[in-house]
């Protein structure tokens, strides 16, 4: 795990999104408590700290739990939304990006990566076993 201090002058909604634009998925570790933390925040939520810097994860979590988004074709088709625990125990809200949305199932494992478009980067996890859309 690799950590990058965050300085105040940068605010860490900022900071978060443009390490996303560049292709790098970040959460913060509190130095204090232990614990990590996303969506970022500018104070530890467990223990009120300010020492706090962005980590690298693992990336792999486990889905909490998912849904479908029905759309037309021409808006793209159906999408899953999925919650996603990671194992570093933070829970976030994204999709499995390399499966049919009715083959996203409750307890299945995944592996985050930015996905990016028109400049901007967005996790999107894989499913470790059965992939491919």
């Amino acid at each position: 795990m690799t950590d990058t201090p965050i300085t105040p002058s940068e605010g860490i909604q900022v900071r978060h999104l443009a390490e996303l634009d560049a292709g790098r998925f970040l959460i913060q570790h509190c130095a204090a408590c232990g614990k990590h933390i996303y969506f970022p925040r500018e104070v530890c939520p467990h223990c009120g700290s300010e020492a706090l810097a962005l980590v690298e994860p693992q990336g792999t979590g486990t889905v909490y739990a998912v849904t479908t988004v029905s759309r037309k074709a021409d808006a793209g088709g159906d999408l899953n939304v999925s919650l996603i625990d990671l194992d570093e125990g933070v829970r976030l809200m994204s999709r499995v990006a390399n499966l049919k949305p009715d083959a996203v199932k409750i307890g299945q494992r995944v592996k985050a990566r930015v996905q990016l478009a028109d400049g901007h980067g967005l996790v999107v996890f894989d499913a470790l076993e059965g992939g491919a859309a």
